[in-house]
């Protein structure tokens, strides 16, 4: 938890440091996992997160997972995104903590703003909550859902969830019988917490546009993802002409030994040596991506892998005032 002489920050300083016009910031996607390994050791977890904190990732992001099964092609076990939040907001001082996506559509949303509310308290004001609609037609089923209903079990939670978490805060009932309190969630904020579209939900880039800081999507091959960023600006400028809305993308990366080593495409991302990575990120930023969070394959040590990018990446995209290209 914050304390008296730790920083502390607000939603709009928060978002800005994640997400910035002509800029890109890096962030990390846990668990970062040992080679071989499904399941993290989350002591671990928590003590990379300090690292990542300590050396200047701007975002630490956590994704929701509810359920597991053998047929699913990543097997990875995540803890309660709640509960990880919760200590890492307990654990780390000043990197953002991001939902990468908690799934709106199979829970409640009055349940998720109590919880988007107490990870911001706790953490000073630094949480982004990611909404997503997940994409799991049996999970859907196990949760008593339908997958086709999945637009409306976002669209419409969406607004309750945004009203929850808006200033002033106002809770939606489901239902309002006679006599009925108002009610209200404690404790009370001062700020908004930055709702943040992950994926499309079934919405239309239109929609996102009005109603989301921004919009977080996997990693695409470059001509792909240049052309969903020109359509997510079209969106932007007929939804609201002028304003700045973020475009973020998740990322697998396997970092190599060899600094120098070319890019080799992968899964939703790269091999690659850190100058070739460079080069990729120049890129990015000069395409209009403003954050990119890496979910780093267990090639090599993780911490390893941390430090590098700490040493030789993050001073070329990460500074005060103006932006700067950087030397690939």
């Amino acid at each position: 938890m914050q304390t008296a002489d730790e920083p502390q920050h607000d939603a709009a300083s928060t978002a800005g440091r994640v997400f910035a016009d002509g800029a890109l910031s890096i962030g990390l996607t846990l668990p970062l996992l040992r080679p071989g390994t499904i399941v993290a050791d989350f002591t671990e977890q928590v003590a990379l997160a300090r690292l990542a904190d300590q050396r200047g990732f701007r975002a630490l992001w956590i994704r929701d997972v509810p359920l597991n099964s053998a047929d699913y092609p990543d097997p990875v076990g995540h803890l309660d995104p709640w509960v990880l939040l919760g200590a890492l907001a307990a654990s780390t001082q000043r990197i953002a903590l991001a939902s990468g996506a908690i799934v709106l559509t199979l829970r409640h949303p009055l349940h998720i703003a109590k919880a988007a509310l107490s990870v911001n308290t706790l953490s000073g004001g630094r949480f982004i909550l990611g909404l997503g609609s997940g994409d799991r037609p049996p999970e859907y089923a196990a949760f008593g859902r339908h997958a086709d209903e999945r637009r409306e079990l976002y669209r419409d939670p969406w607004d309750t969830v945004a009203a929850a978490l808006g200033t002033p805060s106002r809770v939606i009932p489901d239902q309002t019988p006679e006599g009925a309190p108002t009610f209200n969630l404690l404790p009370e904020s001062t700020d908004t917490v930055p709702l943040l579209a992950v994926g499309s939900g079934g919405q239309s880039v239109d929609w996102i546009a009005r109603h989301s800081l921004g919009w977080m999507t996997y990693h695409r091959e470059p001509d792909a993802q240049r052309a969903r960023y020109s359509m997510w600006r079209a969106a932007v400028e007929r939804a609201a002409p002028g304003a700045f809305r973020a475009f973020g993308v998740a990322m697998r990366l396997e970092l190599s030994h060899d600094p120098h080593e070319p890019v080799q495409p992968l899964s939703l991302g790269y091999r690659t040596g850190r100058h070739a990575l460079v080069a990729i990120l120049n890129e990015m930023r000069a395409g209009g991506t403003h954050h990119v969070t890496f979910n780093l394959s267990p090639e090599r040590p993780v911490a390893e892998a941390i430090e590098e990018l700490a040493d030789e990446v993050l001073p070329l995209f990460h500074f005060e005032g103006q932006d700067r290209i950087a030397d690939a």
